[in-house]
């Protein structure tokens, strides 16, 4: 059953690679002619060369010399221009391809679910989109270049060779099953190997990845040496395996080699008594070996196309996967139920996935599922305008909150609604124009603050203007080389924490949200510049629902609604006064950061 699965998938692989060749099989079918009439003229010439030793020569006439030399100067000249325009003509389709390819699955990156890139993985889909998308760009180019023009060679030079001389060919044809049996063998096990090679590209892009995040910390905690052996066991790894797979393909060479020149030894050694026997024309044996030639080329052509096969299918089988996936977070039929709140949550539920080893937030094992809930019993209502604080221990679910929200994940139980409607039945793009999200761990563009705040939208000049004063960003944006064009470095490094942080509340607020969430978005800010924002939310954006997630109570503890959780269950909510009363651990927490002052 597994072996008719696997093969299933292959099928649906293949057939999702042909559906993008498909397109192109006309502009293919042409360049395959012009390939097909450059090669046939190059297997004229050494018939040419024959007859003119044998028949023209003899004469002693110079005429049809020149004749039919020109002749084969004419299909030189044909056969260069047609094989240069047929592998022009083959790149450019292959390269059209791999665009195509490329940018469906670029998109499809952005349609995926949450839960699907944590199977997958960020680093292989790095790797699907680069390494991968090339091996298909070098199997397309090879298989219309090489592809069309090596068989071409090998059977026109076998059928010429039939009508040269019979008896010789056949020694030449002996050798051929032993050849194509190497190819058979070696390309099957050579499909498995590159498909086990990309997945430890997968997991050296991961931990580069990881190395060029985290630099400071490597750099901080003195880890600079245990990350190199780190990356040597996974460079050694690839390394190990691209040794064996090519290893595996590289016996097909010296396997051609042998046989083809075991084979000329047996012609030549044949067609040496045949001539002294006077069976046979020196210019038939010079033709003949030529064509043998030709043909000890073509194959050893097609051994390092179906090379180039082997890894273009593994990676074209990886791509497939991608593309393949259904949509997870599918839209339903569109909910609607009248009620005075703008956000519900109704008894939510959620557990993260848990794909082979890829454990994206393990829990207490259990019984039932392996991987308790990190979310359990999740309800409030917020009615348009209010802020909602929630505050928690590390772990315990506020994230996931604000992930469910957003729907980047569906609730494995109960129901989330926004103004009424269920939010599985809102279009993405509807639902996501409703959000302003600063995120716990966002990121910020090589680019102009101006372009970072702006994020593609059209934004006037007095809206970006208005969004760093709100932010709390305009005084120290005013102090900037070039202000708001201030060129920006990969992720913000050129800036402090706290002046990311604003920059980050400037892009969220800029297009006037409905809903605004800040998720711990204020921990590198100090306590006036904390204030001063809430301030300005507060007077600025009274028609805006705000969720803030904060590890410091002086940020929520004016907040219409406080969600306390830990371990993923509600441990209080109401506001800071009845927290205080009703709720141990939010008492705890306010007497630990603010002392006596308990109350507003």
């Amino acid at each position: 059953m597994p072996g008719v699965i696997a093969a299933s998938a292959r099928v649906e692989n293949l057939q999702t690679i042909l559906a993008y060749i498909r397109p192109y099989f006309k502009r293919m079918a042409g360049g395959l002619a012009i390939k097909f009439s450059g090669t046939v003229m190059d297997l004229l010439l050494p018939w040419i060369l024959a007859y003119m030793i044998d028949h023209v020569a003899p004469q002693g006439r110079i005429v049809p010399i020149f004749l039919w030399g020109g002749l084969m100067a004419v299909c030189s000249l044909f056969a260069f221009a047609g094989n240069v325009t047929a592998n022009r003509m083959a790149s450019a389709v292959a390269g059209d391809i791999t665009r195509v390819i490329r940018r469906d699955l670029f998109k499809k990156v952005f349609r995926l679910s949450c839960a699907q890139i944590d199977r997958i993985s960020i680093p292989s889909l790095v790797a699907r989109l680069s390494s991968d998308t090339y091996n298909i760009h070098r199997m397309l180019s090879s298989m219309q270049r090489i592809g069309i023009r090596a068989p071409i060679l090998l059977l026109g030079g076998i059928l010429i060779s039939l009508t040269l001389e019979p008896v010789l060919t056949l020694v030449l044809t002996a050798i051929l099953p032993f050849t194509f049996g190497v190819i058979a063998l070696v390309s099957r096990k050579g499909t498995a190997l590159y498909t086990g090679l990309q997945n430890a590209v997968d997991a050296v892009v991961r931990i580069v990845r990881e190395n060029a995040t985290g630099i400071r910390i490597i750099k901080a905690l003195s880890k600079t040496d245990y990350e190199k052996q780190r990356f040597a066991r996974a460079n050694n790894e690839m390394t190990s395996r691209e040794l064996k797979a090519n290893i595996i393909m590289g016996i097909s060479n010296p396997a051609m080699f042998l046989f083809i020149n075991l084979g000329l030894v047996a012609v030549i050694i044949t067609g040496a008594y045949r001539v002294n026997a006077g069976r046979t024309q020196p210019g038939t044996i010079l033709a003949f070996l030529t064509y043998f030639t030709i043909i000890l080329n073509a194959t050893l052509s097609i051994t390092r196309m179906f090379v180039m096969y082997s890894r273009g299918s593994a990676s074209g089988a990886r791509i497939a996967e991608v593309l393949a996936l259904p949509d997870d977070l599918v839209l339903k039929e569109r909910a609607h139920e009248d009620s005075p709140y703008y956000i519900r949550f109704e008894n939510v539920g959620f557990t993260y996935p848990v794909w082979g080893d890829v454990k994206p937030a393990p829990r207490t094992e259990t019984a039932a599922s392996g991987v308790a809930p990190l979310l359990s019993g999740i309800s409030f209502a917020l009615k348009r305008g209010e802020t909602l604080g929630i505050l928690g221990e590390t772990g315990c679910g506020k994230s996931a909150v604000i992930q469910l929200l957003l729907r980047f994940y569906d609730a494995d139980s109960g129901r989330i609604w926004i103004d009424g409607d269920d939010i599985r039945g809102i279009p993405a793009d509807e639902l996501y124009r409703k959000f302003g999200v600063v995120f716990q761990r966002d990121t910020l563009f090589a680019d102009t603050v101006r372009e970072n705040i702006a994020f593609g939208r059209a934004l006037s000049e007095e809206d970006l203007r208005r969004a760093v004063r709100y932010a709390q960003a305009e005084e120290f944006t005013a102090h900037l080389e070039n202000g708001l064009d201030y060129n920006l470095s990969a992720r913000g490094t050129n800036l402090s924490g706290g002046q990311r942080q604003r920059i980050l509340i400037a892009r969220a607020v800029a297009a006037g949200p409905e809903i605004l969430i800040l998720d711990d978005s204020s921990s590198a800010l100090d306590y006036q510049t904390d204030a001063d924002l809430r301030l300005a939310l507060d007077r600025h954006f009274r028609g805006t629902t705000k969720i803030i997630v904060a590890q410091r109570i002086s940020s929520i503890i004016h907040a219409d609604h406080i969600l306390v959780l830990e371990r993923g269950r509600m441990l209080g909510y109401g506001t800071h006064t009845e927290l205080l009363r009703g709720c141990p651990l939010y008492r705890e927490i306010s007497e630990s950061q603010m002392g006596g002052r308990y109350v507003r």
